[in-house]
Formats: structure tokens, sequence, C-alpha cells
């Protein structure tokens, strides 16, 4: 598929990045589909970054669609993270005549660099952006995991997918092909304990800001387990973001949002990351922009440092761990990575068809605490409820 039918090409003034015989930036290294250039060649890329100049889903945030160049205009001047990279920006997706057009051209165009092999990122518009996303892998027949790094469920009714429903109308889609939903990062504040309830009953996972606040290593196997990695921008704190319409003085500080960023580089597993909600109009001096552009950095930074310990391609290289808990008649399998010490735990599957469509969700990252927490004869909560996932009638 040829796919420059949907894109268009950078205006360098736009993003006012110029080159400097004496200091390479990460701007020399990407392979940009600037104006009046050709397509980068897809066969030599590992991470490509789409833009999409469309904020017509998004509820209340006119302006996040300007998004996709005032964040190039930061991360172009960043140093080069590491060599040997191999980053295409691919342009930007304009507008449609309709929002459901625009739809059909991220899907369309996600499809083909996933389809590809190639980890995408993509930057700007709403929340809503992340229905044609997972359209994208339901077109290629993968069953996924999304992480979410939000203050809110983005869970509302209405006919119509925007940026505070998307999920609603992902989880309606029939046939499904969301296995996991996680959230990190929710403010109780903002949704509620009815709301709260609703996630458990989907059997989705949700975290609050504080409980990760408290220790971030704890969104590490949250993130690592995710295909499509999420982050709004109103997840952050007014005081590091302010570009959104309806920011919060509460929230992630932003370079925690930076490290969760790097989770997800790192993680064999994700394969496209996204960042949403960035509205340049209500940003102070490029304060978020530039922020955001850090995030994508340590993106980068971790696709092109990643290990491949992912224990469903080799289990070779990991130390194996039976635990007996005695009080539940059960043994719980742990792998450890000898190149990353990584842990993950095997979730047993009783139904073969299951056992074939669900193969790479049966292997859920975890952190040495659980290991721990079986060994004092407690079943960790993350096992149990992906048991119930995915042996659920």
């Amino acid at each position: 598929m040829d796919i420059t039918t949907y894109l268009e090409p950078i205006e360098p003034e736009k993003i006012g990045f110029v080159t400097n015989e004496f200091l390479v930036r990460l701007g020399d290294r990407i392979k940009t589909y600037y104006a009046g250039a050709p397509m980068p060649d897809l066969d030599q890329c590992t991470i490509a970054i789409v833009g999409v100049c469309d904020d017509r889903g998004s509820v209340a945030n006119p302006g996040c669609a300007a998004a996709p160049d005032a964040i190039r205009r930061y991360l172009y001047r960043l140093a080069v993270p590491c060599e040997g990279l191999h980053v295409a920006d691919l342009g930007n997706i304009a507008p449609g005549r309709s929002k459901e057009d625009t739809y059909f051209a991220l899907t369309e165009v996600l499809y083909t660099l996933l389809d590809r092999g190639i980890v995408t990122i993509v930057v700007g518009g709403g929340d809503d952006l992340v229905f044609p996303i997972y359209k994208a892998y339901e077109t290629l027949g993968r069953v996924i995991n999304i992480c979410s790094v939000d203050s809110r469920f983005n869970l509302e009714g209405g006919p119509d997918v925007n940026s505070n429903n998307y999920l609603q109308h992902i989880v309606m889609q029939q046939p499904n092909y969301l296995f996991d939903f996680t959230n990190i990062g929710y403010q109780s504040y903002f949704v509620g304990d009815e709301m709260v309830r609703l996630m458990d009953d989907l059997k989705f996972d949700a975290v609050s800001v504080g409980a990760i606040q408290l220790n971030l290593e704890r969104a590490e196997p949250l993130v690592r387990y995710a295909d499509l990695v999420t982050v709004d921008i109103s997840a952050i704190r007014q005081s590091d973001a302010p570009a959104n319409a309806d920011p919060s003085p509460h929230g992630f500080h932003s370079e925690d949002v930076c490290r969760i960023a790097r989770f997800a580089g790192m993680s064999d597993k994700t394969t496209c990351f996204a960042l949403t909600e960035l509205n340049p109009d209500r940003d102070r001096d490029g304060q978020t922009a530039h922020a955001m552009a850090h995030a994508l950095w340590f993106f980068i930074e971790g696709v092109m440092g990643r290990k491949n310990d992912y224990p469903y391609l080799d289990k070779q290289n990991y130390k194996r761990f039976t635990v007996e808990l005695r009080d539940h008649g059960m043994d719980i399998v742990f792998y450890k990575s000898k190149k990353t010490d990584r842990w993950w735990m095997e979730v047993p599957c009783i139904d073969d068809e299951r056992r074939t469509r669900y193969a790479p969700h049966l292997l859920v990252p975890c952190n040495h605490s659980d290991y721990e927490r079986a060994m004092q004869n407690e079943l960790p909560d993350l096992w149990w409820k992906h048991y119930n996932r995915i042996n659920e009638q």
C-alpha cells in the first residue's frame, strides 16, 4: 500500500530546524519526509513518527491538531540518543472531510507500518485517535493490550467516537481484539468509585496516580505488557504541562512520563506509542511540547536499546522458578531474564483454542515483589486477575 496518499510532508520552516555543521542532533539523523523530498525508505526504518493534525474528536480541546510540529520543533534539536539510529518521520495526516476519514487514513497507515514490523509513534490530536489505532491491530487480526496513561478512563457513552468515550467504542467492537486494558494514573476525584468498580467488572487494571508515584517501578510491568501505550497530556500536572484545555494541579511530573516512555520503549511487545491532547495554543513558552519531546527521546532510546528478552520468543535465556502455593493447591511458574533481570509469571489456560489465541498473553510481566509474595504463599493479584480473564466462560 502506498501510504503517501494519506501523508503530507513537513515544511521545514514550521519546525525551525537548521542543520549545524558543528553539532549533530537528532534532526540530522531522522530521515524526514520534507516537502519536495521523497518518502523515506521504510525498509531502512525501525521507528516511524506520524503526526495527526485533526482535533475534531477531542472534546473541548480545539488546537491539539497543531501538536505534531510543535513537538518536532524541540525533538529535532535534542542530542542523538544512540548510534545506529533508524528513525523516519513520515509527516502528518491532514484532516479529512470528516473525522472518520482521518480515522480511516490513520488506520491504513498504522496497518502498513505495523505489518512491516515498524514501531510507530503517533503524535497529535485527541484521545479519540486511540480508536483508529486499535482498528489497525484489528485489521491485522492481532489481539492486543492497551496501556493508557490518563487521569480518566474514557468510558462515557455516546454514539460517535470522541476523546471521552473511545474505550467504550473499543469494548463494543465485535469480534473484539482487545485482550487487556490498563489505566495508569487515574485521579479518583475525576472518575469516582462507580467508574473504578466498572473497570474492575470489565477485568481491566487501573492504578491511581498516587499509587504509582509511591513506586514508579510498579508501572514498568504494566507498560511492558502493552502493545499500544498512550499518554494523555492531562495525566501530567499543570505546572509541568499547561498545554491542555482541562489541566489539573495534580498528576504525574513530566520526568515520570519520561520514565514511563522509556519503559514502553524497552518493551519488546510495545509496537505503538501515542501522545495526545497537547494543545500548543495553551502552552507556556513551549514547556509542554519540550517536555513531551523529551518523552519521545526516551522512548526512542528505549526501542534502540531493546534486549529481545520477551520469554514467549525464547525461554532458554531465563531462570525458571516454580513456586508451590500450598493454601491454593497450585504452582506458579516465574521466569527471570538473564539479560535484564526482568520477571514474568506464567498463567495457565485450560482451553486449547484459547491457549492458541492468547499465547502471547500467557506470560505476564511482573516484579520481583510478585515472586516474593508467592514465596510467602500469597497469590499475586496480577496473576489471579489474568487467570480469570484468560479462562472466563
